[in-house]
């Protein structure tokens, strides 16, 4: 069986008859489609045989493992990237509920979650019903889920995207992992935008340098198509490699610097942030617009996260105003630098938050 096959044959039997997707061997029944894929520490090929005696019907790998259990029934379909296929399989399993929604996403070492948590609060702000999967939480809109990683896995993924749609859901936001984007986990979404904030050194454990960590992180970009927008850091040192692997629009941001979108920042202290956003529209000055943005959360690092979420908001087709106005609104990021009820208002409190690849 070729690939093609199997992907209509998932898009076109009745829901109460389709195959099961797995990607653990230990959760197969008869009939199901077991993708072998190889992960950090488990390769899903050596599982193979525990599949088929589960009952696997057809079997999604890299290499052609036939001779593992002969004379048992089952299709076996070999592809070039298991886990690239799992996530087209996912979508079409689900009727493709990615080509319905109006997805961004955003990456990099740093402000990754704040950012998320941003773009839903001006797409609120809008009017409209937002999706989010972030580090924090999973929010379908019809329910929230605690996360148990930063960018689970496609086949979550494509039914939490399921849930959204069924809400009435037209945007989702989510994170992208370094790991995620290495592991090809949302191959099978056609993202409107998406946004880069910084990279510093983390994960060196998984990418072994930084120029592999970068490579990871590009990986979003060079995905894009060119009627997509990529939302860069333009005071990134590392910025200008991604816009050169890249086919889409570029929005620039930079805070107090020549950029397509700018922030001045007016006052900072203890109560939060007040700054002029500023938008270039169509690369013209005389065409900016500005809209004035006060913010509860503190610092230099989250106006940055502010003009990311802007330019992702942007792109999604949302003015300037309601950019502005959604960004004030947002008044906490679970776990981000949260205020403490005191009579000292100088304390503040960093909640950390386990973190999730």
């Amino acid at each position: 069986m070729t690939f093609d096959e199997l992907l209509n044959l998932v898009s076109l039997r009745d829901a109460s008859n389709q195959p099961y997707l797995c990607v653990d061997s230990r959760l197969v029944k008869d009939g199901d489609i077991f993708i072998a894929i190889k992960g950090t520490v488990y390769d899903g090929h050596d599982f193979i045989d525990q599949a088929i005696i589960n009952g696997a019907k057809y079997i999604v790998c890299r290499r052609d493992t036939r001779y593992a259990i002969r004379n048992t029934q089952y299709e076996l379909v070999v592809v070039d990237d298991s886990v690239k296929a799992a996530a087209f399989l996912a979508q079409a399993a689900r009727g493709n509920p990615a080509s319905q929604l109006t997805n961004l996403a955003v990456t990099g070492t740093n402000g990754k979650t704040t950012v998320a948590f941003l773009v839903r609060s001006c797409i609120q702000n809008a009017g409209e019903k937002c999706g989010l999967i972030s580090t924090i939480v999973y929010d379908t809109g019809a329910a929230n889920f605690e996360a148990d990683l930063t960018t689970p896995d496609c086949l979550a993924v494509a039914e939490k995207q399921e849930q959204m749609l069924k809400a009435g859901l037209k945007y989702m936001v989510i994170e992208a992992s370094s790991h995620a984007l290495s592991q090809n986990r949302l191959a099978a979404i056609k993202f409107k935008a998406a946004a880069f904030t910084n990279l510093a050194g983390d994960h060196l454990d998984y990418h072994k340098t930084k120029a592999d960590y970068l490579r990871a992180k590009t990986r979003l970009f060079q995905a894009l198509s060119p009627d997509a927008t990529a939302v860069l850091n333009k005071q990134s040192p590392v910025a200008k490699q991604i816009a050169e692997k890249t086919d889409a629009k570029i929005l620039w941001y930079a805070i107090d610097a020549p950029a397509d979108i700018t922030a001045h920042i007016e006052s900072t202290d203890i109560s939060g942030t007040v700054f002029v956003l500023e938008y270039a529209g169509q690369s013209s000055i005389v065409n900016r617009q500005s809209s004035i943005v006060r913010t509860p959360l503190l610092g230099r690092y989250n106006v940055s996260n502010h003009l990311a979420a802007a330019g992702l908001c942007l792109a999604a087709g949302l003015d300037l105003e309601t950019i502005a106005t959604g960004l004030s609104s947002l008044k906490i990021v679970p776990g981000r630098l949260e205020k403490l009820d005191s009579d000292d208002p100088s304390i503040l409190s960093i909640t950390p938050t386990p973190m999730t690849l």
